[in-house]
């Protein structure tokens, strides 16, 4: 039933798709007092599911359902319909018409697509908003991955204060700002601090083996799943739990687990996590 509800939305999405691309072509033709003889959703080859003769247009619905058309007389189009240009233009036929009511013609499909898409993202970004993370929120910095930006003088928890000597208020700020950044204002355990980019950093930023993303966002250590590979199968921990402490000791981020547990090696640990509201 799920897989008849998908193939319906996506058929249906397609058709209105399919529809307003056309509608591009079809009014201004209309506007122009050019013939349409033909506006199908959908191919409609040998024969048609539906059609229906409106004036001089026969609207209708095909069988195949790979695109859609309009068929302006006097134009060679998805019909390949060439016995029309072999006899004298008349005036409602699209090749009499002006050249620049044929490129308008022409271009109203891709016009209306522009024009679908520009109204998709802002009601996308109505729906959703543009979401982003403030530098004040950030207490404990950036996770510091790439060996570069270590290389450079960077350290896990660094906090970005400016870039160039101006102010960075958001994560967006710092990651549009790295192409050009070269000067870094940074906070390290409470004490400011400046960095100074090499002039070929960019060249060795984009180098393969200078990969593993540039300024992260630190992130809590969350378990996602526990395999049955997993040494710590059996163990009563479930997906979404949180990782607060391990042997008593606070850790708040994923990025601290791995050089932490290196002191654990081959040993069992006492581990707290955070599940719901309940430890």
């Amino acid at each position: 039933m799920e897989f008849i509800i998908k193939i319906s939305q996506f058929l249906l999405s397609l058709s209105l798709l399919i529809v307003l691309h056309e509608l591009g072509h079809f009014i201004p033709a209309k506007l122009f007092k050019t013939k349409v003889e033909k506006f199908y959703l959908f191919f409609d080859v040998k024969f048609s599911l539906f059609k229906k003769k409106i004036g001089d247009t026969e609207y209708g619905i095909g069988w195949l359902p790979l695109g859609g058309y309009v068929k302006i007389a006097g134009m060679i189009d998805e019909s390949m319909d060439k016995e029309q240009m072999a006899l004298p233009p008349q005036p409602w036929e699209f090749r009499s018409k002006p050249a620049w009511q044929r490129l308008i013609i022409m271009l109203g499909g891709v016009t209306v697509n522009f024009i679908l898409a520009y109204f998709i993202y802002v009601a996308l970004s109505f729906t959703y908003g543009d979401t982003d993370v403030t530098t004040d929120s950030m207490k404990d910095g950036f996770w510091i991955e790439n060996n570069l930006l270590l290389d450079v003088g960077f350290k896990n928890g660094d906090k970005i204060l400016a870039i160039n000597d101006e102010k960075v208020d958001t994560y967006y700020d710092v990651r549009k700002n790295l192409v050009n950044g070269e000067k870094y204002s940074i906070v390290r355990d409470g004490e400011n601090k400046e960095i100074v980019l090499p002039k070929d950093f960019l060249g060795q930023l984009s180098s393969a083996e200078r990969k593993n993303g540039t300024f992260k966002l630190r992130i809590p250590f969350m378990v996602g799943s526990v395999p049955d590979s997993s040494l710590n199968k059996g163990v009563n921990l479930e997906k979404g739990d949180i990782l607060l402490s391990i042997n008593g000791n606070d850790l708040r981020y994923f990025d601290e687990v791995e050089s932490r547990m290196l002191a654990y090696k081959n040993q069992s640990v006492e581990a707290t996590f955070l599940r719901g509201e309940e430890k």
